[in-house]
């Protein structure tokens, strides 16, 4: 008899179950046994795209199976790769526990790793002072310097391939003019291969969380790219701080140029997965946005007036 019954044809099926306890205790059950861990109340945790629980002092994460909708195969393994290199270089992040695969009705893989008390950064981000968000900010740059290091190249993405075929700044509403003139600035984009290195890629509030003692530490490795420096330093900046002058003076150690942070920006807002929707979210309407010197001039309004403030 299979330890998970439910029925998963597609995308939307998981999406109706994947936050369900009594649908992945014996699943969870069976998994705690196998690793020889203790088994104890089951919590759900805040969603995101597979079924994250928390178990004790433990966090048991179960992938979306294979085969029946999203592929999340290399996901999984660059995840994997990620907390490994994590904890590796002492950087502040859940300490990965075990993983392993299930052979069931569907075949599970799943991680367990330790269970971090603290909060969201963008669940406490109101109630902090001016000093905590410096603090804040120089802790992040404490991480990125740890795990933007070299590496392997860990996952079969190309950053530019992916950037080429990315058709999110279509669905963002970007005007035809600006898309024109991204793909153009792309074709003559070059990266050097001895200047990738190891990038988080998903530096927004839902993957840092923050303890009671304000210690921040870093959470979900799947989105990760091989890629320079700056691609991760733009999306801390420009997603995660927003750039919000505490967080940036923490993150630069003082003073930092504006223009500086708006060829930072226009460099790898193209480039980057989820550049589309970090500048989206700051240039609303982006229907005005018809060319990247509007792009620069509305950046270079917009980070100057958050480091006058």
């Amino acid at each position: 008899m299979s330890l998970f019954t439910e029925q998963i044809n597609n995308w939307d099926d998981w999406g109706k179950i994947f936050q369900s306890i009594p649908a992945f205790t014996p699943l969870i059950e069976h998994i705690m046994t196998k690793e020889k861990l203790l088994f104890s109340k089951i919590e759900n945790l805040k969603p995101g795209a597979n079924a994250v629980f928390k178990v004790g002092g433990y966090v048991v994460k179960i992938f979306m199976p294979l085969g029946v909708g999203r592929e999340f195969g290399t996901n999984v393994d660059t995840e994997l790769f990620g907390m490994r290199l994590a904890n590796l270089q002492g950087v502040p992040s859940p300490k990965l526990i075990a993983d392993g695969v299930v052979e069931d009705k569907y075949t599970f893989r799943y991680m367990i790793m330790e269970y971090i008390h603290g909060k969201t950064l963008g669940d406490i981000e109101t109630d902090l002072s001016y000093e905590d968000k410096i603090n804040i900010g120089k802790q992040i740059r404490a991480i990125t310097d740890k795990m933007n290091v070299p590496c392997e190249n860990f996952t079969d993405i190309d950053v530019m391939e992916h950037a080429l075929n990315d058709i999110e700044w279509e669905n963002e509403r970007f005007p035809a003019s600006f898309q024109a003139e991204r793909l153009k600035i792309l074709a003559d984009f070059r990266i050097d291969e001895k200047d990738k290195v190891y990038c988080h890629g998903d530096f927004h509030c839902e993957n840092v969380l923050v303890d009671d003692n304000l210690n921040v530490y870093l959470i979900d490795f799947a989105d990760a790219m091989y890629a320079p420096t700056g691609y991760e330093e733009m999306y801390v900046v420009s997603a995660l701080f927003c750039f919000e002058k505490p967080y940036m003076v923490g993150y630069y150690d003082g003073d930092y140029a504006v223009e500086d942070i708006v060829d930072l920006c226009m460099t790898w807002y193209p480039v980057h997965v989820w550049g589309h929707a970090t500048a989206s979210e700051h240039l609303k309407p982006v229907d005005e946005v018809v060319s990247f010197a509007v792009l620069r001039e509305r950046l270079h309004k917009l980070i100057e007036m958050e480091k006058n403030k």
